[in-house]
């Protein structure tokens, strides 16, 4: 019987020091969440081909004579 009962304490002391380690790791995820949801953002500046009309960001779009393309068969299309 006391076998019994020294098997339930430990079960009931691991129980324990496992939910709290559980609720420390899930506490440092959302300190870690945070401090990236903090961290200031840029907006990216968003542009129109002349030719299809696709939107797509600045950074990824080729520049032309006429305007501004999604790609280079697109500025070759409108003569530049």
């Amino acid at each position: 019987m006391k076998y019994l009962l020294v098997l339930v304490i430990a079960f009931v002391v691991i129980w324990l020091w496992k939910s709290t380690r559980r609720t420390d790791i899930s506490e440092k995820a959302n300190a870690a969440a945070s401090k990236k949801s903090k961290q200031k953002m840029v907006p990216t500046e968003i542009v129109a081909c002349d030719v299809c009309g696709v939107h797509l960001p600045r950074a990824e779009a080729l520049p032309g004579p006429d305007g501004i393309y999604c790609s280079s068969a697109h500025r070759q299309q409108a003569g530049g």
